[in-house]
């Protein structure tokens, strides 16, 4: 995939979401450049799944906006593990070829050279042989190496990550982080939601820091200082759930 350094693959402009108009992100403007490989942190309930809810459209701005150079259909969005439900009768196969459904539809099934794909991905991520299994009977990293491997068909140029790395073995880690710096090296551009801020420094160059209201977005050195991170504890500490919408744009701004 060639690499795209004219236009930003995303545009946020003053963007602000919540629900039942309470807002959980607050005036939200910064370009995420076409390849970049971007972590978005902050504490627990800062807003970071539901930026990557509204750039999927399940959320719609309260004010703002926010531009997709590939459009809703070069996006491919991998939820928290804990929103699927493992219960549902189907086998691996099947889950990660859902990731060929824009080519096949709802109904299609698979030609020799697509279920060789499937079998592809299976490969890459360590799960050939676990064709058959039950979604339900693997476990929480072998679940995921299956979601990333739906992933890897939907062979979309903006990748968004809702904490790819939460509660799987080291291991399962190691391997998942080399996918995502393959993706990455290919010139796809990939927001992850991630706790883990070692790991943020080790592997991602850019980050965003948010805690309801951007508190830095740049290189991960100049982003993760222990200012901005005590900044971002004391907004997430404060922030009031039944404030009304802001209408105006804080001083404190992205860097």
């Amino acid at each position: 995939m060639k690499r795209d350094t004219e236009l930003p693959a995303l545009r946020l402009e003053n963007l602000t979401l919540g629900y039942d108009r309470h807002p959980a992100v607050h005036h939200l403007s910064c370009d995420i450049a076409s390849g970049a490989l971007v972590a978005i942190v902050g504490p627990n309930g800062a807003g970071k799944s539901t930026l990557l809810k509204a750039l999927t459209g399940e959320l719609a701005p309260l004010q703002g906006t926010f531009r997709l150079k590939a459009g809703r259909a070069g996006v491919a969005y991998l939820p928290q593990q804990s929103e699927m439900d493992r219960s549902f009768p189907v086998c691996v196969f099947d889950m990660v070829a859902m990731g060929l459904w824009r080519d096949i539809g709802a109904f299609g099934g698979l030609r020799r050279d697509q279920a060789e794909r499937v079998h592809a991905a299976l490969a890459a991520v360590g799960l050939s042989g676990f064709e058959s299994r039950q979604i339900g009977a693997l476990s929480g990293g072998q679940l995921q190496r299956a979601r990333f491997a739906r992933m890897m068909l939907q062979d979309a140029p903006l990748l968004l990550l809702d904490e790819p790395f939460n509660a799987i073995d080291t291991r399962t880690i190691e391997d998942l982080v080399a996918i995502v710096l393959g993706w990455h090296a290919e010139g796809r551009t990939i927001l992850a939601v991630l706790h883990d801020l070692e790991l943020v420094r080790r592997h991602f160059p850019e980050c965003l820091l948010l805690a309801r209201e951007p508190v830095g977005f740049g290189p991960t050195a100049e982003v993760l200082t222990s200012e901005r991170l005590a900044i971002a504890r004391r907004l997430a500490s404060d922030f009031d759930d039944a404030a009304r919408v802001c209408q105006r744009q804080p001083e404190r701004g992205a860097a």
